[in-house]
């Protein structure tokens, strides 16, 4: 295990309680360390317990946030294929555990639909707890970095419960990430 520094916040900075899901403000000059930094969201633990915290936020961690994204390139269509989704959402990561949501085993189901003006995208994903509040903030981010490919004009992100999630579902990559193997 490793040591944990702790930092103070810079600034008043927007959160989102874990596993509750309820945004919050964390106030300038409060005491975290970070447990988590994967995908372009950091997990922070202090006395309020655990929260994520966006890239857009870093600022107020001591972080220099990430450089600015151009705009998406246009793709002619049909270009978008699937598998640059499934790269995207192993850019999504649930704040508590240190495994994408791909490798977790929590993407049941994506499909790519080309229609005039750029591709929809539909996608059927779960929780590993149905009662956790996180669901609606991890599908929102995956929502988004789909999103961001060229190509895709919407994209529709289901929390669905059925069939219900199990570790059997994380691939042998998460699994390894894990220790359980």
């Amino acid at each position: 295990m490793h040591e944990q520094t702790t930092q103070t916040t810079t600034r008043d900075c927007e959160a989102i309680q874990i596993p509750s899901g309820t945004s919050f403000v964390i106030p300038a000059g409060t005491q975290f360390y970070i447990t988590q930094s994967l995908g372009g969201s950091y997990t922070v633990a202090s006395d309020f317990g655990l929260a994520r915290v966006i890239e857009a936020n870093a600022d107020a961690l001591g972080i220099k946030p990430a450089e600015p994204v151009e705009s998406k390139p246009a793709v002619a269509p049909g270009q978008l294929d699937e598998k640059a989704v499934w790269e995207q959402l192993k850019r999504c990561y649930d704040p508590e555990i240190p495994v994408n949501i791909v490798d977790l085993g929590l993407v049941y189901d994506c499909q790519v639909n080309h229609q005039p003006g750029g591709a929809k995208v539909e996608v059927k994903m779960t929780l590993t707890a149905p009662g956790c509040g996180m669901g609606p903030t991890i599908a929102a981010e995956a929502r988004g970095r789909i999103l961001s490919l060229p190509g895709v004009e919407d994209a529709n992100v289901e929390l669905v419960w059925d069939p219900p999630w199990n570790q059997g579902m994380i691939s042998e990559v998460g699994k390894m990430q894990l220790g359980l193997i």
